[in-house]
C-alpha cells in the first residue's frame, strides 16, 4: 500500500511566560503513515494531542520537530501554489460542523462560497450544487435555510459535501460522530464508507470511541502520554 501522508517523529511544544520560558510538550516522537484509499483510526484520551496531530498533518499547524510528508514531499518545504495545492488535498472536517459554517449565510451560499473559491463559472453553480447534495445525502429543499435550522447530521453532511467540492485525496476526520445521536452516527459512517469505496478516498479518523474505529479502521494508532502506542487493529470489511 502507498502511503500517501505521512508523519515521521513529529513532535509539538508550546512557550509560556515572558521572561522565564516554560515549555510544554504536547506531542514528541509521533510516527504514522495514512495509506491510499484506506482509514488510519488514532485515539487516545483527551489531552493527548489527537486534534493537534490532525491539524499538523492538514498543514493548520506547523510541528516543533519532525517532518510530515504529502506525497513523499515535506510540507515545510512547499511554497505558494503547491503549498495551496496540498491544503486542497488535504481537508479536515471538525467535530462540531456547525460551528465551521457562517451562520448568517443560507446552505445555498454556503456552497456557493466554495464553488466560486474554486473559479467555477455561476452558470455551472446549479448543477454543481444538486450534485454534491445528493452525494452527501441531502434534499435541495435545504439549501434555503441556515446552519441552526438543519440537524446535527445535515450540517456535517453539509461540511462533508463542501470538503468534497474541492475533491480532496486525504480527509482528517475529527470526531465527527461524537455530538450526533446514535442512529445518525451510524448513517454518517455508511455515508463515509461509501464514499472512501465509491471516490477512493484516504481517512485519518480521530475518535475516542472503540466501537467507531472497530468499524471504520483499516489499522489504529493510540496516543497516550505524548507517545504513540501501535495497535494492529484489522478490518472486517473490504
Amino acid at each position: 500500500m502507498l502511503a500517501i501522508l505521512k508523519a515521521q517523529d513529529v513532535g509539538k511544544a508550546y512557550e509560556s511566560g515572558l521572561i522565564f520560558k516554560k515549555q510544554h510538550i504536547v506531542l514528541q516522537g509521533i510516527t504514522l503513515a495514512v495509506n491510499e484509499g484506506k482509514t488510519l483510526g488514532l485515539m487516545g484520551v483527551s489531552g493527548s494531542g489527537k486534534t493537534t496531530l490532525g491539524m499538523m498533518l492538514a498543514g493548520l499547524e506547523r510541528p516543533t520537530s519532525g517532518r510530515v510528508l504529502f506525497a513523499g514531499k515535506d510540507l515545510a518545504s512547499m511554497r505558494g501554489p503547491e503549498f495551496l495545492a496540498f491544503r486542497r488535498q488535504v481537508q479536515m472536517v471538525f467535530q462540531d460542523p456547525e460551528g465551521s459554517l457562517n451562520p448568517r449565510k443560507s446552505i445555498e451560499k454556503s456552497i456557493h462560497e466554495v464553488l466560486s473559491l474554486l473559479k467555477i463559472p455561476p452558470r455551472e453553480w446549479r448543477d454543481r450544487t444538486g450534485e454534491i447534495l445528493e452525494t452527501v445525502g441531502l434534499s435541495e429543499e435545504l439549501l434555503c435555510r441556515y446552519p441552526a435550522q438543519i440537524s446535527g447530521g445535515q450540517c456535517q453532511r453539509l461540511a462533508l459535501g463542501r470538503v468534497l467540492l474541492l475533491q480532496p485525496t486525504v480527509i482528517i476526520l475529527d470526531e465527527p460522530t461524537s455530538a450526533l445521536d446514535i442512529s445518525v452516527q451510524a448513517q454518517i459512517l455508511n455515508l463515509l464508507r461509501d464514499l472512501q469505496r465509491d471516490l477512493g478516498l484516504a481517512y485519518l479518523l480521530i475518535s475516542h470511541q472503540p466501537e467507531v474505529i472497530r468499524f471504520m479502521a483499516h489499522e489504529t494508532i493510540i496516543l497516550e502520554s505524548e507517545r504513540t502506542l501501535e495497535e494492529k487493529a484489522k478490518r472486517r470489511w473490504i
